[in-house]
């Protein structure tokens, strides 16, 4: 069997090769089987496009209700040092979350009023401090977030499924990017599309944490509400610090990232998006927020203690259900709404960047709409992070989870300082009542912020607080960039007109047959200063040239240059030079016309030179030089 594999290797790689050369050749066919058909530029408001706020609920709150899973675990997990007496901290620790959870939903639902366009913490910043690396925190920070998000619920997902399966322990990594590559696609189809088939299992998980705290209030109807496993509430442990308390909090609020993900996506929603938003907050808040004191109040009451090879959840569930089919039905969803949670990002990522690439920080390439109308730039870059972060960390999730949570606080920090500087400045009804909810927003964003890069520094924090002011200070870069080009092509309309230049054109030439018929036709219709340039690697084939070009007639001056190194780039590049010098040494341009084989196979690319591409390479930052590929399209 192992020989088997060893000699079958080149065999796949050899496959792989050709496949990959196919689906360049046939890159548009291949394009729409998978992405589908292009859509006209005035279907994107069309309501096929848009979608009905239950059905965008599930697909943008993914990413938060995901975190339900393992956010009470989180917190107490930083307790268990101190012993089984602390584990009713569960429930203020929660609690406190869950009160984060309302002033934020509650910040934002202000803020989309404010901004109904969408773009969250970065259009909030933008408007309401005067200059932009404010802005450009927030959007970065959660740039960041976004990315670590796809990879953390990715691989998390993936490790469940090798835990109840650890055959496929060696392919998780190949798995992981299997699923960035497979969310990426249906994506790229467009919104409506990954909701019909992303919106389902998120429902299905939904359904079924609700049914667990449902069970669990019956059992404690019929077993009482404190039982023999519920350990003490109130017990404070002498080595208890404020510190250990507000880490366990910080660790708490992971469950809370993926709360901007409607802000930023307010476009998608059927009209009116700011009520389906609004809809789509509220609902999301009530249901993460019952969920989440729900199933606290349970691993409270039952005592479940922190197992590191045994979730929380799913220990709670087995006491409720056994190993039954309902157990099956908890522990699946969880895996796939765990990888699903990454489809969200899909939706909030590519917003983001495009809002930022209009304001000229990022590539104006993130602006541009795919075929099926999303911003496919976005997703492809989003993706691709993602897997080097994958491929990188081993698919490790323990070893990313430390830089989880620090750029989504610096985020809300930030959104919320700049809503309470709106309601000072524009004030308004209940002004006093926003700026107050904002203010205590951003100073509990701030700590939790503060605390998890304390705490978390050595474990990876530093990574993002390394990488945040790296990617401000790039986009501030590529805002130079943009304002330096937009400075140089200015003209005066008034003054500056178009001119005609004196151009001569130069035809390379290998010999006399159809194509360089072509080319030299083509120069000659459109200039009249045309020559021919042939280089040839002896004396015999520079004779052999010149006599059938005079059988020819002649159609235009032949130069003739041998090139003793048989390099074609070399004497051409001198040539140049040369033709510059003679020219007086400020030519107007040089127009070198270069013909090319058009095969009508795929297959037949590999039998000819690709020369035009390494001559159009070489004289690419020679401002005075224009290259034209004249292409000849064989008809066998």
């Amino acid at each position: 069997m192992h020989m088997l594999s060893s000699w079958t290797y080149p065999i796949f790689y050899v496959l792989a090769i050709i496949a990959i050369l196919f689906s360049l050749i046939n890159f548009e066919y291949l394009k729409r089987i998978l992405i589908g058909r292009p859509m006209r530029t005035k279907e994107l408001n069309a309501k096929h496009n848009k979608l009905l706020w239950f059905i965008a609920l599930p697909i943008l709150s993914a990413d938060l209700y995901s975190s339900v899973a393992y956010g009470p675990e989180a917190g107490v997990t930083e307790l268990i040092g101190l012993g089984a007496e602390v584990k009713w901290l569960i429930l203020p620790i929660t609690a406190a979350t869950v009160i984060l959870l309302g002033i934020l939903i509650t910040s934002y639902i202000m803020g989309i009023l404010a901004y109904p366009n969408g773009g969250g913490g970065y259009t909030i910043a933008k408007e309401n401090f005067k200059k932009p690396w404010m802005s450009l925190i927030a959007a970065s920070a959660l740039l960041i977030d976004y990315v670590l998000t796809v990879a953390v619920s990715v691989s998390a997902g993936i490790q469940a499924i090798v835990s109840a399966f650890p055959e496929v322990a060696a392919y998780q990594i190949s798995l992981s990017v299997l699923c960035v590559v497979f969310i990426l696609m249906v994506n790229l189809r467009g919104v409506s599309e990954s909701a019909d088939i992303f919106a389902w299992p998120n429902f299905l998980f939904i359904v079924c944490m609700l049914a667990l705290i449902i069970t669990g209030f019956f059992d404690e109807f019929q077993h009482g509400f404190v039982q023999s496993t519920t350990p003490p509430f109130g017990t404070l442990p002498a080595n208890l610090t404020l510190l250990v308390v507000l880490k366990a909090f910080s660790s708490a609020c992971s469950a809370l990232t993926g709360i901007e993900t409607i802000s930023n996506a307010v476009p998608i929603f059927r009209n009116p998006p700011l009520k389906g938003a609004i809809k789509a907050y509220i609902t999301m808040g009530l249901l993460t927020g019952v969920t989440l004191l729900g199933f606290a109040y349970h691993l409270y009451v039952k005592g479940i203690p922190v197992d590191p090879n045994h979730t929380m959840l799913s220990q709670l569930a087995s006491i409720y259900f056994g190993q039954g089919i309902f157990y099956q039905m908890i522990t699946w969803s969880t895996f796939i709404i765990l990888i699903i949670a990454a489809n969200s990002i899909f939706t909030g990522f590519p917003q983001l960047m495009a809002l930022v690439a209009a304001d000229r920080f990022l590539p104006r390439s993130l602006i541009i709409r795919g075929d099926r109308l999303g911003y496919s730039n976005g997703m492809i870059v989003l993706a691709a992070l993602s897997i080097l972060l994958i491929v990188a960390f081993h698919a490790r999730t323990n070893a990313l989870i430390p830089l989880f949570a620090i750029g989504v606080f610096a985020a809300f920090t930030v959104a919320q300082a700049g809503l309470t500087r709106r309601w000072l400045k524009v004030r308004g009804s209940y002004w006093q009542v926003k700026a107050l909810i904002n203010a205590v927003g951003a100073i509990i964003s701030a700590l939790v912020c503060v605390v998890f890069a304390v705490t978390k520094f050595k474990d990876g924090a530093w990574v993002v607080l390394v990488a945040l002011p790296l990617i401000v200070f790039a986009a501030i870069a590529v805002r130079k960039h943009y304002d330096q080009v937009a400075e140089e092509l200015r003209i005066d309309v008034k003054t500056m007109h178009p001119q005609k230049h004196r151009v001569l054109s130069i035809v390379l030439v290998a010999g006399i047959h159809q194509v360089v018929l072509n080319s030299i036709s083509f120069a000659k219709s459109i200039n009249d200063e045309v020559m021919a340039l042939h280089i040839g690697y002896d004396d015999e084939s520079i004779e052999k040239m010149k006599m059938k070009w005079e059988e020819w007639g002649s159609p235009c001056p032949l130069i003739t240059l041998k090139s003793e190194y048989r390099s074609l780039l070399q004497p051409l590049s001198r040539f140049m030079k040369m033709v510059e010098v003679a020219e007086g040494g400020k030519p107007d341009h040089i127009h070198l016309i270069i013909a090319q084989f058009i095969p009508k196979r795929w297959w037949q690319y590999a039998l000819h030179n690709q020369t035009s591409l390494l001559i159009r390479t070489l004289f690419l930052k020679n401002k005075d030089v224009v290259i034209t590929t004249v292409p000849y399209h064989l008809h066998r």
